[in-house]
């Protein structure tokens, strides 16, 4: 199996196993407990795993041993995540509160506009106050 392929195997397996057990979450303690689950990135961990992998990889193809690239790499990824959490958790307020008043699309729109200004700000300020 091509490399590329490997990885989005990787990725679906891992996206599955997260879902199933978020599914047996809910099923065991309720939809409410189980619909907080459902806020984690099923992909995440094998995402991050991955670039992780590549840019450890890469530098040891030019004789470098890459842990720590590797590690940068993995946790800039994560950072964008959590960033982009924050996005998705200001979509849904706006989402929760807006909607039962309004109509859908509209809500929708806005709230797409305030996930993009919260997550952009939120990386913008990242990008400069967190540099080492």
């Amino acid at each position: 199996m091509p490399n590329g392929q490997y990885e989005f195997a990787i990725r679906f397996l891992m996206g599955g196993l997260i879902t199933a057990l978020i599914g047996i979450i809910a099923k065991v303690c309720g939809q409410n407990v189980g619909g907080l689950f459902l806020a984690f990135p099923s992909i995440f961990p094998a995402a991050v795993t991955l670039v992780e992998d590549h840019q450890r990889k890469k530098k040891q193809r030019v004789g470098l041993r890459g842990e720590k690239r590797g590690r940068e790499a993995a946790s800039l990824d994560a950072a964008g995540n959590a960033i982009g959490s924050l996005g998705l958790l200001a979509f849904a307020i706006v989402v929760w509160r807006l909607l039962p008043d309004r109509n859908h699309w509209e809500v929708l729109a806005f709230a797409t506009v305030v996930w993009l200004a919260v997550s952009g700000s939120f990386w913008w300020l990242h990008k400069r106050y967190c540099r080492r």
